[in-house]
């Protein structure tokens, strides 16, 4: 029978979650669940691939043995249904078959920064953030700001959160979100233009698949830590107090900051999950670099050197320039409907 491989290890491992000895070994447990959670969808298609072929073999042995004409007709039409049903679901089946980037069912940071534009690109910025805290909404994701430099316009110079899946499941952040990496283009007229010229400005996102301690280890004697006073929006002691925190990794010259939580310990923990995602990023590109001296730009590694997609508000159009395609109705995806876009980069 195919796919018993596939069963047994998904079984095995629903054996180990009630083993009473894994009650003092969380880490242990969390590691076997999510082992459980990867397979569970591909353990259900084929149980369910299963039962469609077993039904087809009955329908075809009814259309070979049955005398009953009315009988056969039934089991003929039915035949015909289980058969196109049973392509589909074996599909499926190769589409979770396929290998993972093993990032994909990381929660991520994300970083959205205004480029070329002035205050119109840190208006965009603002209109990006919205979109992702949208698309996030739709999938019951929580988002949380951990920096951010807000423009008096309202609009974003530079706004840094975290995008969180708290139910933990297959349907993993990064893996939705990493084709978002790279330089957004707007082509619109901004309210401050008086002529009704239509400006060209651009924003920069980073997707970075967030990293906990367990992912690499980094040294207190690498750190540099400053303390500051925070500016802008935020707790009661803003401004009063050096609340604001910012890290730097000395060996690599990386550097994160944070100020937008309400004391000073919180802003190092937010601070140190950014740079721990910044530096999981950075040793990855330096990994794969070493493997290819010829390295491409690819959809969805978050390379901020080339424009991914314009947003052309005057023709109401939004367009990918990886795939060369093309999606109406602006507002509506500004709006997080970005199901479609995302769709359509994963089948590349």
């Amino acid at each position: 029978m195919p796919y018993q491989n596939i069963k047994k290890k998904f079984e095995d491992i629903e054996k180990k979650l009630v083993d009473p000895k894994l009650i003092n070994n969380p880490k242990e447990i969390a590691k076997i669940s999510q082992e459980h959670a990867e397979l569970k969808n591909l353990f259900n298609l084929i149980i369910e691939l299963e039962k469609i072929k077993d039904n087809i073999q009955q329908d075809q042995k009814i259309i070979k043995e049955e005398q009953d004409n009315e009988l056969k007709s039934m089991a003929e039409d039915e035949l015909e249904e289980l058969e196109l049903k049973y392509s589909e679901i074996e599909k499926l089946i190769q589409l979770e078959l396929k290998p993972k980037n093993p990032q994909d069912k990381k929660n991520v940071i994300m970083e959205i920064r205004a480029g070329t534009g002035g205050d119109e690109s840190a208006m965009f910025c603002a209109d990006l953030f919205r979109m992702y805290s949208k698309y996030s909404e739709k999938n019951n994701w929580k988002i949380s700001i951990l920096n951010s430099s807000p423009t008096g316009i309202g609009g974003f110079k530079e706004i840094i959160f975290e995008i969180i899946n708290p139910k933990n499941n297959t349907n993993g952040v990064y893996a939705n979100l990493k084709y978002e990496g790279g330089i957004h283009r707007v082509q619109r007229i901004p309210e401050t233009e008086k002529q009704g010229r239509v400006h060209t400005s651009t924003v920069t996102v980073a997707v970075l698949p967030e990293a906990k301690e367990m992912d690499l280890e980094i040294k207190n004697e690498d750190l540099r830590i400053d303390v500051y006073s925070a500016s802008g929006p935020g707790g009661q002691s803003v401004n009063t107090s050096n609340s604001a925190v910012r890290i730097v990794h000395l060996p690599t010259n990386t550097m994160a900051q944070c100020q937008d939580q309400k004391s000073q310990h919180q802003n190092k923990d937010k601070a140190m999950q950014i740079l721990r995602s910044r530096l999981l990023v950075k040793f990855e590109e330096e990994k794969q670099a070493k493997l290819s001296s010829e390295r491409k730009s690819q959809i969805g590694t978050g390379d901020r050197s080339g424009k991914i997609r314009t947003y052309n508000f005057p023709q109401d159009r939004i367009t990918d320039h990886r795939i060369k395609k093309s999606w109406h109705s602006i507002d509506r995806i500004i709006d997080g409907e970005l199901e479609e876009i995302i769709k359509a980069c994963s089948e590349i």
